[in-house]
């Protein structure tokens, strides 16, 4: 019985979201550059999809890493350049989350308060993302939407200041970071206690004003709690399949995923390299072995995007910058040589990825949905307006 009911359910989520496209069919012709500065070509498929589709990166910061990494005190480092913005438009994406793990409240008021900046400076560009109408306006109006969110949940000191930062415009928290909390526990803690009483209040105040709880760095034990305690869908914006990566904790396993698809969620696939595979080469058709995975395992109504980059990716980071951001996490992290995936490190990656997914099989409906239907589709079911 249980089995039927879910086949009928993934059968309704994919129907509703898919059926535009089913009436639009397209043919393969040729190759066209889509970004003057650059020489990579794609299919007309491939194109007309990516322009067709509300394209969704769930992780993915809008001003360059390497800045970041590297600004001074009195610099800002989040600052989106002329030179950024064009990377961002190459990139084919409509909606980015960019989302950064913080400490507490005060450097969480800043940054909000920084990416809610970014509407005001580029009005004609950015657009803030806080209902899917939003999403909406801003693919129809060319402009670059993003959603305010953390990486963590550190900042909620008590469950009123969820209210208070859903109405500072934060539409997406992670509960845990790498590192244990008053919330719960991270992917690289030693033990795992789950989620305590007071993060149990956490997401209960996130689902009653209608954040969206993320898992993606949590320990095993807290991402299966926030599946049970979640009355609405729980996320898994990026990370990747653990049985393709060599066990890698930062990366779910099938129990999770399988919870993941029964509350509802989404899980987008990351491209850092060492989520996709433990040893080489690890390219981006080791990155498509991960979405075919959870394709098979729960349906891909329950895959997106979630590169965890920035548009051009890590390994472009200068020098010391570069070494430093390596060696700031546990060793159980593994970071060797490079950090991107090969193919998967440049601007126009999602292209390359609906290129990917062509290779495999997947329909021009599917595709879709991996690009952004299924994102849109349950933030619209969380989200209260």
């Amino acid at each position: 019985m249980s089995i039927c009911l879910e086949t009928d359910r993934r059968h309704v989520l994919k129907s509703g979201l898919a059926a535009a496209a089913l009436a639009a069919p397209m043919v393969n012709f040729g190759r066209y550059k889509v970004f003057a500065a650059s020489e990579r070509t794609y299919s007309a498929k491939t194109i007309e999809l990516m322009n067709r589709s509300l394209v969704i990166d769930m992780l993915s910061v809008l001003a360059d890493i390497g800045t970041l990494l590297s600004a001074g005190p009195a610099e800002d480092g989040l600052v989106v350049s002329d030179a950024q913005l064009a990377k961002l438009r190459a990139s084919g994406v409509n909606v980015f989350h960019p989302a950064i793990g913080l400490g507490g409240k005060e450097s969480a008021l800043s940054f909000v308060g920084r990416l809610n900046a970014y509407a005001a400076e580029r009005p004609d560009d950015l657009r803030r993302i806080t209902t899917i109408a939003d999403m909406e306006k801003a693919k129809a109006e060319d402009k670059i939407g993003f959603i305010v969110g953390i990486q963590n949940a550190q900042h909620f000191d008590k469950p009123d200041d969820v209210n208070l930062f859903y109405n500072l415009g934060q539409r997406v928290s992670q509960l845990t970071y790498n590192s244990m909390t008053r919330i719960g526990s991270g992917s690289t803690d030693r033990a795992d206690g789950g989620v305590s009483d007071f993060g149990a209040a956490i997401i209960a105040r996130m689902n009653e004003v209608g954040m969206a709880v993320d898992v993606s760095h949590c320990g095993d034990r807290t991402t299966l709690d926030a599946f049970e305690l979640s009355t609405a869908p729980v996320l898994i914006t990026h990370s990747n399949v653990r049985a393709l990566a060599g066990g890698h904790p930062r990366c779910k396993s099938d129990e999770a995923i399988k919870k993941m698809a029964q509350s509802g969620g989404v899980m987008g696939i990351t491209g850092v390299r060492n989520f996709v595979r433990h040893k080489e080469p690890t390219t981006i058709e080791h990155l498509l072995d991960h979405y075919e995975y959870v394709r098979k395992l729960v349906g891909v109504e329950h895959l997106g995007i979630g590169s965890d980059t920035d548009a051009e990716g890590y390994d472009d980071i200068p020098e010391p910058a570069y070494t430093a951001l390596k060696e700031g996490y546990k060793d159980s992290y593994k970071f060797r040589g490079k950090i991107d995936t090969d193919g998967y490190d440049h601007p126009q990656k999602t292209f390359d990825l609906t290129e990917g997914l062509i290779r495999r099989g997947y329909s021009d409906a599917d595709i879709e949905l991996v690009l952004g239907g299924n994102f849109k589709r349950v933030l619209g079911e969380i989200w209260k307006s």
